[in-house]
């Protein structure tokens, strides 16, 4: 494929090389002309291993060159590529100048074109400033609309400094946010000499999983940190302690509570937090990030009752009341907490949760609940039918195969609330709000 790469930094150059060496014919693209040069003679424009072989070997072959001239580029190619930097301004937001003239300057070349193409966006941005700015000003500057000969897709890249190369071709995924099919597939060309499973999805999600990862990057840089800390402090080893966890694959290393949903609880994670919270506070250790989990999970339930008290419907069902599936333990279950500040709010309840009965829990088991939910065995039922006479139906638990067909008898004119992730978009009749689920089901070519 013949493709421009708009933007030769750290991401462009690697990019425009690799795709250079795949067989692509490919035109580097920036306004820095000492760059342009550089890239040109084969040289880089900064260190990173295996870089310069390629550069070299690539421009000796005539696939790769370089130019200042956008109108030239785009001219002698079909796909750009646009990898320009996304700085921070004082205030955390990104500063856009450099991308909104890129955009800017690729829609007027495409104006002047007959032939369709596609525009692929590596810089790193968020899904407002990619919908509501940028494909608008593409647009408006190319004359034409997305669909009539001018395809998009978002693109992220997952490049590290000093390992680009393997990066590349040996990437977790590649990610194609996109609005149509046959734009994602001319993308889904450049990448086929990458062992890599092919992510298609919108292109908010596409913007938000490169978020996401350096932000779950820097989480465990911070968490192994303060883990160290604390572990030193007590005159344990802090490596130590991390590598035993990292040999949890199962939980601690593993996709398991990775799922958006409901709030966290149980007579374990909030006690152990609390205790972690304390022991740092009298050792006069700096321990924030651990601190601050139980007030985001805490802040997080309260967005879950919200999202319930938005219905404006009086008449509620839960479904679950345990802190987990398969156990009758209720202590500091969320849901319990859930329960509780409906009540508070007048609402009238109904709690579908059969393995739990006055006659079967006991001690501070039952000694929490009725505290907490003063005539709870009131509220209670082992029949799921009684659930769904409410308004609102709330999922705080996977249902079972019996539970999920009687579930199929909400009518249209109820809602049911999914903090369970467990329900697909059109599965029931009922408005069906699923906490977490993207605009557009990623699939996994």
């Amino acid at each position: 494929m013949r493709v421009s790469v708009f933007g030769l930094g750290y991401v462009g150059c690697v990019s425009a090389a690799c795709l250079a060496k795949d067989g692509h014919t490919v035109v580097g693209v920036d306004i820095n002309a000492r760059k342009v040069g550089s890239v040109g003679n084969g040289e880089t424009p900064f260190h990173e291993p295996g870089l310069e072989e390629i550069l070299r070997a690539a421009t000796a072959e005539g696939r790769l060159r370089a130019t200042t001239n956008e109108l030239e580029a785009i001219e002698a190619t079909d796909v750009a590529m646009v990898c320009v930097g996304t700085p921070s301004e004082r205030t955390g937001e990104t500063r856009l100048d450099a991308l909104r003239g890129a955009m800017a300057s690729i829609g007027a070349a495409v104006r002047l074109r007959e032939s369709g193409f596609v525009v692929v966006l590596r810089s790193t941005v968020m899904p407002s400033v990619v919908e509501g700015e940028l494909i608008p000003l593409l647009e408006r500057a190319a004359g034409r609309k997305l669909g009539d000969r001018l395809g998009f897709c978002y693109n992220p890249e997952f490049l590290r400094e000093g390992t680009a190369i393997r990066d590349f071709y040996e990437a977790p995924m590649v990610v194609i946010g996109h609005r149509d099919d046959r734009t994602a597939e001319i993308v889904t060309e450049l990448y086929s000499q990458v062992a890599a499973p092919v992510v298609y999805t919108d292109i908010a999600t596409a913007c938000l999983v490169k978020y996401a990862c350096n932000a779950f990057h820097a989480l465990k840089v911070s968490f192994a940190n303060e883990i160290g800390q604390l572990s030193e402090a007590m005159d344990a080893s802090g490596r130590r302690v991390m590598e035993i966890v990292c040999m949890d694959t199962k939980l601690n290393i593993s996709p398991m509570y990775m799922k958006p949903g409901f709030a966290f609880g149980g007579s374990c994670l909030p006690k152990d937090l609390r205790a972690i919270g304390a022991e740092s506070r009298r050792r006069g250790i700096p321990t924030p990030l651990l601190q601050s989990i139980v007030p985001s999970n805490e802040a997080h339930l309260r967005q879950c009752v919200d999202t319930v008290l938005e219905t404006g419907e009086t008449s509620i069902g839960l479904f679950g009341l345990t802190f987990k599936e398969g156990t009758d333990d209720l202590r500091e279950s969320p849901a319990v907490a859930l329960a509780e500040a409906l009540l508070g709010k007048g609402k009238q309840l109904a709690i579908y949760e059969p393995i739990v009965s006055q006659e079967t829990i006991h001690g501070t088991n039952l000694a929490f609940v009725e505290k907490t939910i003063p005539h709870v065995w009131k509220l209670m039922t082992s029949d799921i039918s009684d659930l769904l006479k409410k308004r609102v139906v709330v999922l705080l638990k996977r249902p079972d195969a019996r539970e999920r067909e009687a579930l199929a008898a909400l009518s249209a004119e109820q809602t049911c609330i999914d903090f369970s992730g467990t329900l697909a978009k059109d599965e029931l009749r009922a408005e069906t709000a699923i906490f977490g689920l993207p605009r557009a089901q990623a699939c996994v070519a």
